[in-house]
């Protein structure tokens, strides 16, 4: 399926535009447990310059505004926050000029919730989300430059031994699918990652065989892992383990962004 976005996003980035970043996936993407009440420091002008676009669908929503880097409300009560944040400041820092959209659900499944392009999945609302959010940053002026994707997403896959089966298969129709006809770039960087440790992912390893595998075949994508970071529960990353889990993102998304 074509999708229309419809604001210019694949010419060459100058000074004067934005580095939108797409952050999608489940739990640890969203920041299932990340209270915002230990929101990571930092400069809050930095923050502020970030311009900020979410939606998590039954949870919570920026209101189809942009706004600057912060908390998402839905999940507590000051809100909630994914690595997105770490991973915003840390491309400042390198001398870039991001803007983040992110979309993200826990408990997602590809198969059964994000679904294949043109299946009225979470893929196709995303597209439709990100549309929106164009249109809405067009009223600011400044342009939005596809910059790259981080996909944090797996575990529910790894649920059933059908679904971890078919996962290479989806994985790669959503990214082909998203880099073709979404960014307009068949060589859009992307992030990868999942919890290795989940109960899930340890019994059905083929889900991070599967993204370390379209890893080593594409320079412009990159596989990064969650070992060492500590987690509240079964497989959510703590508040502190997200902020550097966006470290590590941004890292890996450094080594490959143009």
């Amino acid at each position: 399926m074509k999708w229309l976005i419809l604001f210019l996003l694949i010419s060459p980035l100058t000074a004067a535009d934005y580095e939108l970043v797409i952050v999608a996936g489940q739990s640890n993407a969203q920041g299932w447990k990340g209270d915002a009440c230990r929101y990571p420091k930092g400069p809050p002008e930095i923050d502020s310059s970030i311009p900020m676009y979410y939606a998590s669908p039954g949870v919570g929503s920026s209101g189809g505004k942009w706004l600057g880097l912060g908390p998402q409300q839905g999940l507590f009560k000051r809100g909630h926050f994914g690595p997105e944040i770490t991973f915003a400041r840390e491309l400042v820092a390198n001398g870039r000029r991001p803007a983040i959209f992110k979309f993200a659900l826990g408990g997602t499944q590809l198969e059964g919730r994000w679904k294949r392009p043109g299946q009225g999945g979470l893929y196709d609302e995303m597209v439709r989300e990100l549309a929106k959010a164009g249109r809405a940053f067009r009223k600011s002026g400044h342009r939005l430059v596809f910059g790259g994707m981080i996909w944090i997403q797996g575990e529910s896959d790894a649920m059933d031994a059908g679904s971890a089966a078919r996962y290479r298969e989806n994985l790669t129709v959503l990214l082909n699918d998203f880099r073709r006809n979404v960014a307009g770039n068949r060589r859009l960087p992307v992030v990868l990652g999942v919890d290795e440790q989940h109960k899930f992912v340890v019994r059905r390893p083929i889900i991070v065989e599967t993204q370390k595998s379209l890893a080593e075949s594409d320079p412009k994508i990159v596989f990064t892992t969650m070992h060492h970071l500590k987690k509240a529960d079964g497989t959510h990353l703590t508040p502190k383990a997200l902020a550097e889990h966006g470290k590590r993102l941004a890292g890996a998304y450094l080594q490959i962004a143009r």
